[in-house]
């Protein structure tokens, strides 16, 4: 279920850097934490609009405009920085630790659950996105400082660190860091160094290649003892320990498309206009503009985005090549697409429950075990463009669930409500009773 933030700023209020600017809206009995959010600067709130969303540009969600002051400063020093192992999750969530490797799930909830192992993922399997590798060159000691607190929060015994074979001076730092700490106090961190191959960054398979043990379908890596963070969550828990709140990250602003292409720390909610315009500006090569790398990225219309927690490249390509549904042939059965599905899938009947229509056949067949990686897009004959119908039956399902749990919510809170009224009333005539009596 989807978690909501509740603005706690008015109109026209100023705000300092780090402050909080919007909390978890959380029910009662709600065992989640979530991810607070953060002022990245000193200025004031001019105000609370709908706007697309940079991962799903055809949905919309609330936005906090900030104009921000001159000479204004670094968040930091707004977090009571306790570093007691049970306090953590909390801690964390107040700092507004989320997924930096895009997903944006909320880091603290993931700790809620005891497990074996924790994955510090640095793979990072796309082409032109290089933020991790940068962020590991500049503060490795400062990931492996956050991958310690984050291991210390789910008690893990181990903590197991993948980067790609070719990030040679990301891997050369973090063994420099491993040297000194050896013999230290802590969880045992053991560097992996694994072949760039796509999608290696994926949870799914990063945990099948580091431990042997697959995911379940429909269930969460926790379910297996292993929970996974991007480097630069890691990071960010470091700094949260430290008392300064996820403000900023380091974006990757690439592609033929810009002029000076780079690792860039940007303010989270700057517009893709504005770091774009950091970089230097378009090119005249400039044809498409994706947030994210160049096969799993998300296409936008246009560069006025509000850059969030999870948004990892901004990358203008010069070619488009986008697949075209209607010069799709006829499925040949030919079966490349199963060869290929890095999640052991069989992309072929999940695109035929597509065609029918048949959401809960697809769900069967395990569509939402699917990562949208567009491997079987690449090597489908007939052109077939698949990877889009799968999250578009992913989006119908996620729907139909939210409306049934609204349902389920709707209908809890009317039969509480009924029983209160009972019990008022029973109160009420018990007393009525008790004054005849006497």
């Amino acid at each position: 279920r989807d978690l909501r933030l509740q603005a706690c700023v008015r109109i026209g209020e100023s705000v300092q850097a780090g402050q909080v600017v919007a909390r978890p809206d959380l029910d009662i009995g709600d065992t989640r934490l979530g991810a607070w959010l953060h002022a990245p600067c000193d200025g004031e709130i001019i105000g609370l609009e709908s706007r697309p969303l940079i991962q799903q540009p055809n949905q919309f969600g609330p936005h906090l405009l900030v104009r921000v002051r001159a000479g204004s400063t670094a968040a930091s020093g707004q977090i009571d920085a306790t570093t007691a192992a049970e306090s953590l999750p909390a801690m964390l969530a107040q700092a507004g630790l989320s997924g930096l490797g895009g997903a944006n799930f909320p880091s603290a909830d993931k700790l809620l659950n005891r497990v074996d192992t924790l994955i510090l993922n640095g793979a990072e399997c796309e082409p032109w996105i290089a933020c991790d590798e940068g962020l590991l060159i500049e503060s490795a000691a400062l990931v492996i400082e956050g991958a310690q607190v984050l291991a210390r929060a789910c008690a893990a015994q181990r903590i197991e660190i993948a980067l790609e074979s070719h990030m040679a001076r990301a891997i050369d730092a973090v063994q420099a860091v491993l040297q000194q700490a050896t013999g230290a106090d802590g969880v045992p961190l053991r560097l992996h160094c694994l072949p760039s191959r796509y999608p290696q960054g994926s949870a799914r398979q990063l945990i099948e290649a580091l431990t042997g043990k697959q995911v379940p379908v429909g269930q969460h890596s926790a379910a297996v003892g292993v929970v996974v963070y991007n480097v630069g969550t890691a990071h960010a828990a470091s700094l949260a320990c430290r008392g300064q709140a996820l403000t900023h990250r380091i974006v990757t602003v690439s592609g033929p498309g810009v002029r000076e292409p780079g690792n860039y720390r940007v303010a989270l909610g700057s517009s893709v206009a504005d770091v774009i315009a950091s970089a230097g500006g378009y090119t005249a090569q400039a044809r498409r503009l994706l947030i994210g790398g160049p096969l799993m990225g998300v296409a936008l219309p246009h560069d006025d985005f509000a850059l969030q927690k999870g948004s990892n490249c901004v990358l203008v390509l010069d070619q488009v090549r986008t697949p075209d549904a209607t010069t799709a042939q006829p499925c040949i059965r030919c079966g490349d697409c199963a060869e290929v599905c890095p999640a052991r899938l069989s992309p072929q009947l999940l695109w035929q429950s597509a065609q029918a229509q048949r959401p809960q056949q697809a769900r069967a067949d395990g569509v939402q075990s699917c990562i949208e990686c567009g491997l079987c897009d690449l090597v489908c004959p007939s052109q077939i463009v698949l990877t889009r119908q799968f999250h578009d039956i992913k989006h119908t399902l996620w729907l139909a669930e939210r409306k049934q749990q609204q349902a389920n919510s709707a209908r809890q809170r009317y039969e509480q409500r009924t029983l209160r009224l009972q019990r008022e009333a029973q109160a009420l005539e018990a007393k009525r009773a008790s004054a005849g009596k006497e």
